[in-house]
């Protein structure tokens, strides 16, 4: 089957860049017009879309008459306060034309690392899907408790996170860049354009560049971070120049344009949740363990070596550096409890407790 055949997708994400988005005097809404119609001859077909835009800070600094991204975490939330109404305007006012009805859902990180949330923003575009409606999202850079631009890298890694949630088809990272380059064409002027990655390698990440551009924090490198997301989703992703002529209807089409990068494996939806959320806190395990949990086993406390960070049962942590766990004790609990065997730990804990750390089934590792 040709990798480039798109005739099956049903869901699709698509993410603007700010540069993609911004004209000369803030907004382009002749480009905004145009991706309108693009997403209402997908809709026609029977496909559903989510939209991932970055560019309220950009347009927050535009209307303010700003040179350039402020470098203040309040000043750069000031602009993201002014520049998300605009920004939505202008996508209402547009889609409303082609008798689409928008919706803003506004995210921040610590949704999608808590289970209980993240199943929540989940079943919302779910339902929103159902109705008919295009969920248009955007980072909440107004009240985000993170460095602005690093968490999810000018919304790259969160349109992957967002795919990744609703099991989408395909995602699409519209961008200022053609393709992925063997090496950087801004320094290397034979730097060749590679038109699908099936895995992405040390060579590969070696070649990301850096920076984004003057409006914009996303590089290569957070690219290439969503493509991993959406590959471990079993989505395809491909990259590509928001400023191509069509590109959204010519990509579904299955013309060559960008970089398509090939899915790796296809996790469960659990499985994804452990994958891309921030642990808090390593278990540090011996060999004997790893190889054990490697073989589809359990964590057990014998195997636990030493502890880092402080949690809770049912928070996310780390394996070493190779595996992310739901962990079944606390960090307090492990630490009085590490090498110790099983029958000792209902002895301690009691005998309602469960005598294991993780589960295979919430243990997930981080290159398959």
């Amino acid at each position: 089957m040709d990798a480039r055949d798109l005739s099956d997708t049903k869901r699709i994400v698509i993410k603007i860049g700010t540069s993609t988005l911004a004209g000369s005097a803030g907004i382009d809404g002749d480009y905004i017009h145009g991706l309108a119609e693009q997403v209402s001859s997908l809709c026609k077909a029977g496909k559903q879309v989510v939209l991932v835009t970055s560019g309220a800070i950009g347009m927050g600094i535009t209307q303010l008459g700003l040179d350039g991204r402020p470098s203040e975490i309040p000043m750069r939330q000031a602009c993201a306060a002014i520049g998300q109404p605009i920004l939505m305007a202008e996508y209402r006012r547009h889609f409303q034309q082609f008798g689409i009805t928008t919706a803003q859902v506004l995210l921040t990180a610590e949704v999608f690392n808590n289970r209980k949330t993240y199943l929540n923003l989940r079943n919302a575009i779910e339902t929103l899907l159902r109705m008919q409606v295009v969920p248009i999202i955007n980072e909440n850079d107004c009240v985000s408790t993170d460095e602005i631009g690093t968490t999810f890298g000018d919304n790259d890694r969160l349109s992957a996170l967002v795919a990744s949630k609703i099991d989408a088809d395909l995602l699409i990272i519209l961008t200022d860049i053609d393709a992925l380059y063997d090496k950087d064409p801004r320094k290397y002027p034979d730097a060749r354009p590679i038109e699908t990655v099936p895995q992405i390698t040390d060579e590969i990440l070696t070649a990301a560049g850096g920076s984004g551009s003057r409006l914009g924090t996303g590089g290569m490198k957070t690219k290439l971070e969503a493509a991993r997301i959406a590959s471990d989703a079993g989505c395809r992703m491909i990259l590509a120049n928001g400023r191509t002529e069509r590109v959204i209807e010519r990509i579904v089409s299955g013309q060559v344009i960008g970089t398509l990068f090939l899915p790796r494996r296809r996790l469960t939806n659990r499985q994804r949740w452990i994958l891309n959320s921030v642990p808090a806190g390593t278990i540090h395990i011996d060999q004997g363990a790893m190889r054990a949990i490697r073989n589809n086993k359990s964590l057990l406390p014998s195997g636990v070596v030493s502890v880092e960070g402080r949690f809770e049962p049912g928070q996310v942590v780390m394996l070493n550096d190779k595996a992310k766990a739901v962990t079944n004790l606390s960090s307090s609990e492990l630490q009085a409890l590490a090498g110790k065997h099983s029958s000792q730990v209902r002895r301690l804990l009691g005998e309602q407790r469960r005598d294991v750390v993780a589960l295979p089934e919430d243990i997930v590792f981080i290159e398959g």
